[in-house]
């Protein structure tokens, strides 16, 4: 399966470009408002894409034992009583439809619904848009500092039961890249993929007022059963996630509680005092 993904200098170069271009509009068009918003938000969305990618590719340790701390994640899971991940992949490997389709949700689904999801809320649901927006980054960059540690995925440990189903069916996002970058295999641990899924549906079930909303539950809960089942995820590299996309949640409310206070605080301060009759 071809890596759809962008390469860093591809996207670095495309999100300059929009940047401009929003900055150009804004120069000679300042009333075209929704053009240069939707040329400033999908030119930082891809810078930030393009230093996802570059980031990605640096460690601040070896790759050297990155198989040896995967082995000491999964013993630690099975110590704690977690399902074994290699027995979730043994019951849907005699399934090749399955498998297969497994495969392409992991390489698909994870880009698609996630801009999808953006695109709704910039064109639909504005307001609100912003605090999705911020909490992708939030909790996108916390997964980053995490991943300059090196972590192999299940799919590596062999030894254990584990088989690399997409490289099986020649469906492997890792195999084929574009401008000859590839994907990050040693980044498992925290999961984008679970942090990402659960962030949409939260979004989608407080924005929407339909009562079909809740359908989007089922996003999170393929997402979470395909990363196990093609073993490219830990139990534990979801549950770090959720705990980052939780921390992210916090930080935002914080920061609005911290600046409504301040706001009152400032207009108490302008208050002109009243007149006291004589």
């Amino acid at each position: 399966m071809q890596n759809l993904t962008l390469s860093w200098q591809s996207a670095g170069t495309a999100g300059t470009v929009l940047l401009g271009a929003a900055y150009a509009v804004h120069r000679l068009r300042p009333a075209r408002t929704t053009l240069i918003a939707v040329l400033r938000e999908a030119g930082t969305l891809l810078a930030l894409f393009a230093l996802w990618q570059l980031v990605g590719q640096l460690s601040l340790m070896s790759t050297d034992h990155a198989l040896d701390r995967a082995e000491w994640i999964h013993r630690i899971e099975l110590r704690l009583g977690l399902p074994d991940e290699a027995s979730w992949q043994r019951a849907v490997t005699p399934h090749p439809v399955l498998i297969r389709l497994a495969d392409y949700y992991y390489a698909v689904m994870h880009f698609g619904v996630m801009i999808a999801t953006l695109l709704w809320l910039f064109l639909r649901h504005r307001d609100r848009y912003p605090w999705v927006r911020t909490t992708v980054v939030l909790v996108t960059a916390s997964c980053l500092l995490i991943q300059f540690v090196p972590v192999a995925p299940p799919r590596m440990l062999t030894d254990r039961g584990f088989v690399d189903v997409a490289a099986q069916y020649g469906q492997s996002v890792y195999t084929a890249g574009v401008g000859g970058m590839h994907a990050d295999e040693l980044s498992a641990m925290p999961s984008v993929h679970v942090a990402w899924c659960v962030l949409v549906a939260v979004a989608v079930i407080a924005v929407s007022k339909s009562a079909w909303r809740w359908l989007i539950l089922l996003h999170p809960l393929l997402t979470i059963t395909v990363v196990v089942v093609t073993a490219n995820h830990f139990w534990a590299d979801g549950i770090v996630a959720l705990w980052l996309l939780m921390l992210a949640y916090a930080a935002q409310y914080g920061s609005g509680r911290w600046r409504r206070r301040r706001a009152a605080r400032a207009g108490q301060c302008t208050q002109t005092p009243e007149l006291v009759p004589r």
